[in-house]
């Protein structure tokens, strides 16, 4: 018996939940995949899986043992690929976490380019706000947005700046008035992004010439899409600060209005970026390299504010 072969076509038993489903995915004759796990199961001594002649599923042995040998295998297509990938070409499975919103504005409009300039690479995005476990989540790049993660454990490159614009509309100014000062947001509806862990007013700094102000903002609507937000601005519901590739083309258009263009303006710190971030074994990977390229391509090709 192969075994190797025989841990893989159990994952595929257990993933498509039959024999015949198996065979299909691996092109092989039922009675092959039959066999594999037949001999599995007596090297092992214990029942993997229990049949009927309508399911197969697993048993709490074959439960436990599928999640030991995938994150084997894993490991094992891993080291595959890394070592494939340390050559001239880009090659392998490329797993990257990006922001929602970001991903779905800067790169999703490039995306068929990357996969057209690199053949063998095949890319896993994962759009998720949340701020991952590299290690745990086996993501190759993470892109990140806010101050740079000092941990020792990871490789960050700054890709760029990141800009914010406070935004409202011109229906929403005509019928509230114009701030004429950031101490003014106090007065008016501020469409605020939740972060974790934060609730009711929100700080607002801006930051001139050196000279910092921090203004306590507050409204009736508080999300954690800048989307929602952006949305929210667009029907005169209030003032928001937002990321500025995600409201410059609003701007432009006359849709909403930049208010204290003067002004560096951001939520909390002011050493804030794009950033990319890796675990130092990626740190001669050219898939990884090569996305990295790729996504200071994007940006550029976004205003910058």
């Amino acid at each position: 018996m192969d075994k190797l072969q025989a841990l893989r076509a159990f994952i595929d038993v257990a993933q498509t939940g039959g024999f015949s489903k198996a065979a299909q995915r691996r092109s092989v004759a039922t009675s092959s995949v039959t066999r594999l796990i037949d001999g599995l199961e007596a090297s092992l001594g214990v029942s993997l899986l229990t049949r009927s002649t309508r399911q197969v599923a697993l048993t709490d042995a074959g439960a436990a043992y599928l999640e030991q040998i995938t994150r084997l295998l894993s490991d094992l297509d891993e080291a595959d690929a890394s070592v494939s990938d340390g050559g001239v070409e880009a090659v392998g499975p490329l797993r990257v976490s990006v922001p929602v919103t970001f991903g779905r504005l800067c790169l999703g409009p490039h995306i068929a380019r990357f996969l057209h300039g690199h053949p063998r690479v095949s890319l896993e995005l994962v759009l998720s706000d949340a701020y991952v476990d590299l290690a745990a989540e086996r993501i190759d790049v993470a892109v990140r947005i806010g101050v740079p993660d000092n941990a020792p454990q990871l490789i960050v490159r700054e890709l760029s700046g990141h800009h914010r614009y406070v935004v409202a509309s011109p229906q929403y100014l005509r019928c509230h008035g114009m701030p004429a000062q950031p101490a003014d947001l106090g007065l008016h509806e501020c469409l605020r992004y939740a972060y974790q862990y934060q609730a009711g007013p929100q700080r607002w700094s801006f930051l001139r010439a050196g000279e910092e102000l921090g203004v306590e903002v507050n409204g009736r609507l508080a999300a954690n899409s800048g989307d929602m937000l952006r949305d929210a601005a667009l029907g005169g519901a209030g003032i928001a600060l937002l990321s500025h590739w995600l409201v410059e083309d609003d701007v432009q258009a006359g849709r909403l209005q930049r208010l204290f263009a003067d002004y560096e303006i951001n939520p909390r710190e002011h050493r804030v970026s794009i950033h990319a971030a890796y675990l130092p074994n990626r740190r001669h990977s050219r898939k990884v390299h090569a996305f990295l390229d790729f996504l200071q391509s994007c940006i550029a090709a976004r205003p910058q504010g």
